[in-house]
């Protein structure tokens, strides 16, 4: 998979404690699937991540990884994106739009958007004027799962699928509502709902695929790829969320076949 020397090895688990933009991390065309939440550049405090980029540094940071992203991917690869719809954080930008343009531009193909209604509503607080038109904001309290792919949609290979019916009825219904994870909870400033990526494995891909989350923080997708039998991939810049990760994964060891 790679001669970079992993920060965690342990049975279908690999962790690499680098920075995403180091495209000899993994080999080329080696990942089945890649599900992600980038930074949003919105002033999270990451450990060893600056999320105040001006906007271009932003688009053009993106356009990085996604390229390496692109690089490891085998052919017929799918990736989930999980991305803001929009920000009005330091003035209103268009980011879904935006990167689905930098993705396509790099190569990946468009498939789908999914809408993930995570329930927040608490987000809303400012309306910008009061019952007026002078200048209402707008805020959905939603945000993207891009669904892109390498080259081709449909796979030739047919693995094994471990979804079931009522999940693969529900989940094809482009609109998700759960909750998003605890912070305090899971000690990450940004951690991923554990249905985020679970969804995302049955639904696009097959028993002993490859997953990777190149952010993969507080290491959920890596836990509910080795849940639901695949091989799961991390790479993530900070020690001490590879720290975390590692730790979140040696807890739940038992429940992995």
């Amino acid at each position: 998979m790679s001669n970079t020397e992993s920060f965690f090895n342990d049975k279908n688990a690999l962790l690499y404690n680098v920075n995403v933009l180091n495209k000899n991390t993994l080999d080329s065309n080696s990942v089945d699937l890649i599900i992600t939440s980038p930074p949003y550049n919105v002033g999270i405090d990451y450990n060893s991540n600056d999320d105040t980029l001006d906007y271009q540094q932003y688009l053009e940071f993106t356009q990085s990884w996604l390229s390496n992203c692109y690089i490891w991917a085998k052919d017929r690869a799918r990736l989930c994106l999980n991305i803001p719809l929009d920000k009005n954080k330091g003035g209103q930008q268009s980011v879904g739009a935006d990167i689905t343009q930098i993705a396509k531009k790099v190569g990946w193909k468009y498939h789908s958007t999914i809408i993930w209604n995570e329930g927040n509503i608490s987000r809303r607080t400012a309306w910008g004027s009061w019952l007026s038109a002078s200048a209402p904001y707008v805020i959905a309290p939603v945000e993207l799962i891009l669904v892109l792919y390498k080259n081709e949609w449909k796979k030739v290979d047919k693995g094994v699928s471990d979804i079931s019916k009522d999940e693969f009825m529900s989940w094809t219904n482009g609109l998700w509502s759960f909750n998003g994870e605890s912070k305090r909870r899971i000690g990450h400033p940004a951690p991923f709902p554990r249905e985020l990526p679970k969804r995302c494995i049955k639904l696009f891909s097959f028993v002993e695929d490859s997953v990777l989350d190149p952010f993969c923080g507080s290491g959920t997708t890596l836990i509910e790829s080795m849940l639901n039998n695949r091989r799961a991939i991390g790479i993530e810049i900070d020690k001490n969320y590879c720290e975390l990760a590692k730790n979140r994964i040696l807890s739940e060891k038992g429940l992995f076949q």
